[in-house]
């Protein structure tokens, strides 16, 4: 309903403008014909500042403008305040001023599905991000071929630009999935991107890993661990990764080809010292999705410790520490074979170096028996 000026005590126009950065703005302050104020008692404020007098013109005996050049950002997304008040600081009328960009086109969707119950999406806002205006995103996806849109409700799961759709998902039928952005300025729209729920499935980390020594070999430890239990009726592979470090330092080694075993050796540690290691699976391959799959998290840590080498205590053997280098260096020898003719865990590997680690005791007994 139309309400006549005099039931306020001024009117500000234009009310609550939607402007551009860079833009200009004249507003105006007209006050009520049966209030004694006139132009000459009014002044302005933006956001609490007062606005200099010189940017003021007196458009009749009751309309004082204000002249805006060049406007930045809203400093909040509610709008800036533009008021009008009286010479004694009464507050006559205000409007929000919303300046700022048109959204820009969201771009980089990544979509997971834990254990394939549900989809999670993640988006950037595009080069810029910062429009200063209020930005709602809105995730929508459909089935390709026949599906009606349908609109993501969960927001911020994962981040500031993501939401989660926890169920009622189609397996084996891609589904086309974008986001649009709006403000006040305008719509923006993402690319269109396809999925298929089994080519984005991640799992929880291995959680029940193990580590523990292997005998008295003073540079090994064995890692186990099981394979994802919320996937164990689907029809899947999963390959693993390692890493591990030493208690005091923050740098993680990876071992990258564990494959699809459960249960790994490393070796070429380092004697009496505790090592953290971390487990990580990564589903690929379900019901012969070509995708790669998705890593999931680390494990928490598991810490254990390698024993102490008998050699490096020291004892009465004058050779001890030239035993220990040439082992040192034998070692390294052996380590650089493996490294070019198997694999990380691979099993050939690890007997080759036990039967080897055997051999070489033998012979360093025989010479100190002569």
């Amino acid at each position: 309903p139309f309400v006549s000026p005099a039931a306020d005590p001024a009117v500000i126009s234009p009310q609550d403008p939607t402007l551009l950065i860079g833009s200009s703005l004249v507003a105006t302050c007209t006050v009520s014909p049966a209030s004694p104020l006139r132009a000459q008692d009014l002044y302005w404020t933006l956001n609490g500042r007062r606005l200099p007098a010189a940017s003021y013109t007196a458009l009749g005996p009751t309309t004082l403008s204000v002249a805006l050049a060049h406007l930045n950002g809203s400093k909040q997304q509610s709008g800036d305040n533009l008021v009008c008040h009286s010479r004694d600081g009464g507050i006559l009328a205000g409007s929000c001023l919303y300046v700022g960009l048109p959204p820009e086109k969201p771009v980089n969707i990544t979509c997971w599905s834990k254990n394939m119950k549900d989809l999670t999406c993640k988006w950037a806002p595009g080069t810029e991000g910062e429009t200063f205006l209020h930005t709602n995103y809105t995730l929508k996806y459909k089935l390709r071929w026949y599906g009606r849109d349908n609109t993501c409700q969960e927001y911020h799961t994962a981040g500031p630009y993501s939401c989660h759709i926890p169920k009622d998902l189609a397996l084996f039928t891609p589904y086309e999935i974008w986001v649009e952005a709006s403000n006040r300025l305008g719509v923006a729209v993402s690319d269109v991107i396809m999925l298929d729920i089994l080519d984005v499935v991640t799992t929880d980390p291995p959680s029940d890993v193990h580590v523990s020594r292997v005998g008295d070999l003073e540079d090994q430890l064995s890692v186990r661990w099981s394979s994802p239990p919320a996937l164990k009726d689907f029809l899947f592979q999963a390959k693993y990764q390692i890493q591990y470090r030493v208690e005091d330092s923050s740098e993680w080694k990876v071992v990258d080809d564990v494959g699809n075993q459960t249960s790994c050796r490393l070796a070429g540690l380092r004697p009496g010292t505790v090592y953290f290691v971390q487990v990580r699976c990564n589903p690929f391959g379900i019901y012969g999705s070509k995708k790669a799959g998705i890593w999931s998290d680390w494990s928490n840590p598991t810490a254990a410790s390698t024993p102490r080498s008998e050699r490096a205590a020291g004892g009465c053997d004058p050779k001890g520490g030239e035993q220990n280098t040439t082992l040192r260096r034998e070692l390294k020898q052996f380590f650089g074979w493996v490294k070019k003719h198997a694999y990380g865990c691979s099993n050939l590997g690890i007997k080759l170096y036990d039967q080897w680690r055997v051999w070489l005791q033998k012979s360093h007994k025989t010479r100190n028996q002569v």
